[in-house]
């Protein structure tokens, strides 16, 4: 075994794809080391309501990208992909639900009329958001990498908070003002490198779409913990050694080798959290472990509602809500599950999905279950006019689970990498504390550094 054995910390998507990708490109021992009872990560579902199967955390991937649609094809998923039902979503501002407008990119306008007709923006607002065609350096507002302040400089104050923190904060359960631009938006700032105006531009993006561009987001009809289960199963049976509860505390030089546990390996990838990885690399690169140890992180809770239909007095004709972070009590967003998915529906029931949490707020997530959920039912009761308890109620905390990708974070984890090479050739460091913390993403990124292993491996042995 010799010379292609490869230790994955990890047994997330991210280090699962890993171990796929080194199987597949001929690695002759494959071991993941998963520190908790179950393998996935942040993709679990479970039976909630009586529905056999509703997700705990993520319950889709972007469909525009190519990774996770290629491995749910790959393991015999797809024909079981499935978009949501729905796609228009909706805003609690002013202590009423409203439209998001039309022509939005991660909240950032392309349609000044779209924006006119909103009353989510006040007069003063909209006139702010449409001098932005006229407004000039546009390059110098991007250069800073700071969303926030991108937006800021060209929209107003308004677009930003109203808008953009609660669609690009809430996939990151952060803070736009502390957001990296080139790694939470890049298709935001690509637009800025070749146009005068952000909105032109994104118009124009908008006109060189393709009419019937498909779905933006796809999951399994049986959740996205289908995908784990069906990749497990591949791993088992492709002989990769998956080994529960066990922790790694440290990768250790062996000779020319690394120490993962009691295995010897020629090649490591970590993609466990930063803030475990950070010291799991301290010896391997103090260098690497110090930048990831600094990465800051959020925690959420998924606090996961049935009620009768005839409880929900407002009609859930969209896939959700919103709430920006001037509007916030406790809950951030809630997902109107049962609608955005069909097959989440049982008769006479609605099933909704309230977050709770963001950076800069944890106490929101924190408390005991009855706690939680009693601040997601009384934000939700004055948005959807509940009435009567739920007839279930499932708590899901993911603490420390959303790394925040703050300005300059691209260049940090550059750093990183270049550490390794340099105090540890043969480790790698991937996930979403890394090159981005969507499911396609990690997909990549777990793939990515398996490939870079092995061919280093082919290299060594052929010299």
């Amino acid at each position: 075994m010799s010379g292609r054995v490869v230790a994955v910390v990890g047994g997330g998507i991210t280090g699962l794809a890993a171990a796929r990708q080194a199987v597949a490109l001929g690695a002759e021992r494959v071991v993941v080391f998963e520190a908790s009872d179950r393998l996935g990560g942040k993709l679990r579902t479970s039976p909630f309501a009586g529905l056999p199967a509703v997700d705990e955390g993520p319950d889709a991937f972007l469909a525009r990208v190519p990774e996770a649609v290629a491995l749910c094809r790959e393991l015999g998923l797809g024909d079981d992909l499935v978009s949501p039902a729905i796609g228009k979503a909706w805003l609690w501002w002013d202590h009423r639900l409203h439209a998001l407008p039309e022509g939005l990119v991660l909240g950032v306008p392309s349609d000044l009329a779209g924006l006119a007709r909103s009353r989510l923006l006040s007069c003063r607002g909209k006139a702010r958001a449409a001098l932005e065609p006229v407004l000039p350096g546009l390059a110098a507002s991007a250069a800073r990498d700071n969303l926030g302040a991108l937006v800021r400089a060209r929209f107003g104050d308004e677009v930003l908070e109203r808008l953009v923190d609660p669609l690009v904060g809430g996939i990151n359960a952060g803070d736009a003002d502390e957001l990296s631009a080139r790694s939470s938006a890049p298709q935001i700032l690509e637009v800025t490198a070749r146009n005068r105006s952000l909105l032109i531009g994104l118009r124009r993006q908008a006109a060189r779409a393709p009419k019937n561009p498909g779905p933006i987001f796809l999951a399994p009809r049986g959740g996205m913990g289908s995908i784990v289960e069906r990749l497990v199963a591949e791993l088992a049976a492709t002989g990769v050694e998956l080994r529960l509860n066990t922790p790694v505390e440290r990768v250790e030089r062996a000779g020319e080798r690394w120490g993962v546990g009691d295995v010897e390996a020629d090649a490591v990838i970590v993609a466990t959290p930063a803030f475990v990885a950070g010291p799991q690399l301290a010896d391997a690169s103090a260098e690497a472990a110090g930048v990831l140890r600094a990465i800051p992180h959020s925690s959420v809770a998924m606090i996961t509602l049935a009620f009768r239909d005839e409880h929900v007095g407002r009609a859930l004709d969209g896939s959700g809500h919103l709430v920006p972070k001037p509007a916030q009590r406790a809950m951030t967003a809630c997902s109107w599950a049962s609608t955005k998915w069909t097959h989440w529906k049982a008769p006479g029931q609605s099933v909704l999905r309230a977050s709770l949490g963001r950076y800069g707020n944890e106490a929101a997530a924190h408390g005991t279950d009855a706690d939680l959920t009693g601040r997601a039912i009384a934000d939700l009761t004055e948005a959807l006019e509940l009435r009567g308890d739920p007839t279930a109620v499932r708590v899901t905390r993911w603490d420390k689970a959303f790394p925040q990708h703050t300005p300059g974070h691209l260049d940090r984890v550059a750093g990183v990498e270049a550490a390794l090479r340099r105090d540890a050739p043969g480790v790698w460091a991937v996930g979403a504390a890394h090159r981005g913390v969507g499911i396609p993403a990690c997909i990549r990124q777990g793939s990515a550094a398996a490939t870079d292993a092995l061919a280093r491996l082919a290299e060594r042995t052929s010299g």
